[in-house]
């Protein structure tokens, strides 16, 4: 099948630009400022990971990249740049209506939050793969919309048998499949996960991102793929973006994030998750709760639940800014602004890039085995099988 969404990009091209993306819910007194300041970059065959806890504005932010916000969701600044070819630049958040429904499904798709509830329960598979197709190639014959169906299916796991079956006689993986072919059925150069496998099992959700990765590295795709669960980013991502409290906090190379944290909001994540590995450590966590966003507290947003607090972090914002670090990573700390000796567990040395998720190509196992022969793990850090 031909574009739409056109034919694989060159890896390392710029497709998506955000910068300084706020979003509000709300007016007034009451209002909810759940991004602020946002700044993500996603070029062609990345896979970009976006974590953080629930209620810390990663579907805000995705949902505000594409315009789907629904009231009283509201984008208060910044802007979003899509580039679907070299010298072309798309501006998100001013094109027309028209424009940007093209461009949801044929250039950028998304699969939704508990996606696999989304089908329409009354339509069969086959018929809801095929309205998108007859809604965005209208020229295209009902013979070539039927192969493409049963194309979608076979390409995530699914015979072509099951186009006639409606979605409650499918399982929740086969529905969640369903889905992603959904995403993938025009060839879109961008497709954003929210929380894709939350609901399944853990086998199940396996299987699936490992299609997911081989979809990838075949079509060529680039994925923001949004979790709370960093250890799976650690997985499967080549950069991830940290966020709390509607603020994004730390920025990097997956193998770096996972060995050498910068802030203490993702080494507390890192420490969220058991060890499958060496000696049984006690899992710390992060104490206290998320705040409230309509009071956020004054200074750094994570600085109550910061087990390295000082005066500073109560009263000052700390900025996202470029650490001198050899690798290209980004920290909103002022633990790391050189004028306060930071913590060991803050401060190891990123070793060696021994590991390249996804980007070679490897299995979802890759980075788990060379991470697990790390020595340098810091207590507390969990390690992966």
């Amino acid at each position: 099948m031909s574009p739409p969404g056109q034919g694989a990009r060159p890896a390392g091209e710029l497709l998506l630009d955000v910068r300084g993306l706020c979003v509000d819910y709300g007016a007034g007194p009451g209002v909810v400022h759940a991004v602020r300041d946002a700044d993500l970059m996603l070029r062609s065959g990345e896979v970009l990971g976006l974590a953080g806890e629930s209620g810390s504005g990663k579907s805000t932010l995705a949902y505000a990249i594409t315009r789907l916000l629904r009231a009283p969701g509201l984008i208060t600044g910044g802007s979003v740049h899509y580039y679907p070819a070299p010298g072309r630049n798309i501006n998100l958040l001013a094109v027309g209506e028209h424009e940007l429904r093209v461009l949801r499904w044929s250039q950028i798709s998304v699969v939704m939050q508990s996606a696999m509830n989304s089908l329409n329960p009354v339509l069969s598979i086959g018929s809801q793969l095929t309205d998108v197709l007859r809604a965005h190639m209208p020229d295209m014959s009902k013979a070539a919309r039927n192969a493409r169906a049963a194309e979608l299916l076979t390409m995530v796991g699914i015979t072509a048998e099951r186009l006639g079956s409606y979605p409650h006689e499918l399982s929740g993986g086969m529905r969640q499949r369903v889905m992603i072919a959904m995403a993938l059925a025009l060839q879109p150069q961008i497709v954003i996960l929210d929380e894709p496998t939350t609901a399944l099992d853990v086998v199940t959700q396996r299987e699936i991102l490992q299609e997911l990765m081989e979809l990838r590295e075949r079509l060529g795709f680039a994925v923001l793929f949004i979790t709370h669960d960093l250890s799976l980013l650690i997985e499967i991502a080549d950069s991830i973006a940290v966020m709390y409290a509607g603020r994004l906090v730390e920025q990097a190379d997956a193998a770096a994030l996972f060995r050498a944290p910068r802030h203490p909001y993702s080494l507390g994540l890192l420490s969220s998750f058991p060890a499958l590995h060496g000696q049984r450590r006690h899992m710390t966590g992060i104490p206290g709760s998320p705040p409230d966003l309509r009071q956020l507290p004054a200074g750094c947003v994570f600085h109550p639940r910061c087990p390295y607090v000082m005066d500073r972090c109560r009263t000052d914002v700390p900025r996202l800014v470029q650490l001198t670090e050899p690798s290209p990573r980004l920290a909103a700390c002022w633990l790391q602004d050189g004028q306060a000796p930071a913590p060991a567990e803050l401060a190891r040395p990123v070793p060696g890039a021994e590991i390249a998720p996804s980007a070679s190509g490897a299995d979802l196992s890759s980075v788990s085995a060379a991470a697990s022969t790390d020595t340098a793990a810091a207590p507390g850090i969990a390690r992966l099988p």
